[in-house]
């Protein structure tokens, strides 16, 4: 017998407990190397366990739902057991995103059964999407789906409790945080972000023809923040007991909303990064937090942050500042609005934008000015292209 401990991975120095959600081997069951045994879930992301060589899950030390630390045991794979292959199906189901095969899990599909229409047959969120409307059309009399009714019959209030996930308790005590440990304040300016839209479409084709990515509007707040950090370091800096550290660099939260719930993954120097390398940052960052695939490392730190509301509708809202950090920028819906220009009143495409900062390092006067350079730099946007 050969024995090989499987412990859970090493967690970052912030992350102090994580979470099992669920076994995908029984014990007894054989195992490949490199197929994922569980998902383990931090307060900031998801990540999958796989097998460090092949043989039987032959004990489990720790069930679903358990709680562990770094480097802990929490099972063991006998490999001096030979190990079959496992079946196709079962190899594209381990295969699948962490957020599919909870979605399979929640209403009790296997989806090692599914035949997987992604890539090298894997199993998406579409197949599982749809198993779940065959379950329910076979459950209901003469195969025809109906509808949940829209009106709860008089008398019937019917609740549900539901634990929240590591990470939903981690951004509640993060925000609990923010506004205990702070003196938070938000200031408001509007910008016309017509210049703005004007350079985007008389280069966006040419863009994306060379860089491979479209040309959005992320990258312009992100560079026009950095512009402004550069002038007035004491946004960019955070707060450690009576002292204040100011940080040389440019790390630039991007915060992004998933079904997960919200994390700020982290534009490293941000300010050496071209248009097209934030936008590949962002795309990237948003495509692998709806797959729960961020890592650790990418969620800390920063000195930063950006929240674009906008995308969701929002006119207008006060953002919560994510500690250490000592300020948040916040966007906002782009709307034709009256505005006056030259005792004229014209229209234009205006944004509203926020700042909230720390008041205990930051001056109202500090803050008005860095968000009216902010607009600046967006309202004559050459400023930013050429670095001025």
């Amino acid at each position: 017998m050969a024995i090989i401990d499987v412990k859970v991975p090493q967690l970052s120095e912030s992350v102090s407990e994580a979470t099992l959600l669920n076994w995908h081997k029984q014990v007894g069951e054989a195992v490949a190397e490199g197929e994922n045994l569980i998902d383990v879930e931090t307060d900031k992301v998801v990540l999958e366990l796989p097998a460090t060589k092949s043989g039987v899950l032959s004990k489990i030390i720790k069930g679903d739902g358990e709680k562990v630390g770094s480097e802990e045991l929490i099972a063991q794979i006998d490999t001096a057991v030979t190990a079959a292959k496992p079946a196709a199906s079962r190899a594209a189901a381990a295969a699948a995103p962490p957020s599919v095969r909870k979605l399979a899990r929640e209403h009790e599909i296997d989806a090692g059964t599914l035949h997987g229409s992604g890539r090298s047959g894997r199993v998406t969120k579409e197949d599982v999407l749809n198993a779940i409307q065959q379950v329910a059309q076979e459950e209901t009399p003469g195969n025809v789906p109906q509808a949940a009714p829209a009106i709860v019959p008089s008398g019937n209030r019917p609740e549900q409790r539901v634990a929240m996930t590591r990470i939903r308790q981690r951004i509640a005590e993060r925000l609990l945080q923010s506004q205990q440990n702070a003196a938070i304040l938000t200031t408001f300016n509007e910008v016309n972000m017509q210049p703005v839209m004007d350079l985007r479409a008389r280069y966006k084709d040419a863009f994306e023809k060379k860089h491979g990515i479209k040309l959005g509007f992320s990258s312009f707040f992100v560079k026009a923040a950095v512009l402004a950090l550069q002038k007035f370091p004491i946004v960019n800096a955070s707060v450690d007991g009576t002292d204040i550290i100011y940080h040389g660099y440019f790390d630039i939260g991007m915060a992004i909303g998933s079904e997960r719930g919200l994390v700020v993954p982290i534009i490293r120097d941000a300010d050496k990064l071209s248009f097209s390398d934030i936008e590949k940052q962002i795309a990237d960052f948003g495509a692998r937090a709806k797959l729960g695939k961020l890592t650790m490392e990418e969620l800390s730190g920063g000195t930063f942050s950006v929240s674009n509301g906008g995308v969701f509708g929002s006119m207008l809202s006060t953002p919560i500042i994510n500690p250490p950090q000592a300020a948040i920028l916040g966007i906002h819906a782009t709307k034709e609005r009256p505005v006056v220009e030259n005792g004229q009143i014209v229209i234009r495409p205006m944004n509203y934008l926020a700042v909230s900062y720390d008041h205990r390092i930051i001056d109202g006067r500090e803050a008005v000015q860095f968000l009216a350079t902010i607009k600046e730099a967006l309202e004559f946007p050459g400023r930013v292209l050429l670095d001025l």
